[in-house]
């Protein structure tokens, strides 16, 4: 389980810098519904590192409500199943 969260979780911090890099660029973006997608499946954690650290959409609440969100979620489903 550690290796799978450790990938997630950089997957989701190499996608936001990613996409602040495309945004700058004024390229094609990264969807969102693909960065929520990887926040859901665990990489959360690696996603607000990566918006805080890269300035990435940390002014649009409507995204970063979510993903806070999920994180919250998640954290309170690992201290529930660890006890």
């Amino acid at each position: 389980m550690i290796p799978y969260l450790l990938l997630i979780n950089a997957l989701g911090f190499v996608f936001m810098h990613w996409d602040k890099y495309l945004a700058r660029k004024r390229h094609w973006r990264i969807p969102e519904v693909v960065l929520y997608l990887v926040a859901i499946l665990g990489g959360s954690v690696g996603c607000v590192i990566g918006m805080n650290l890269f300035h990435h959409k940390t002014r649009k609440s409507n995204f970063k409500l979510p993903i806070l969100g999920i994180l919250v979620v998640q954290l309170i489903l690992i201290s529930v199943f660890n006890r």
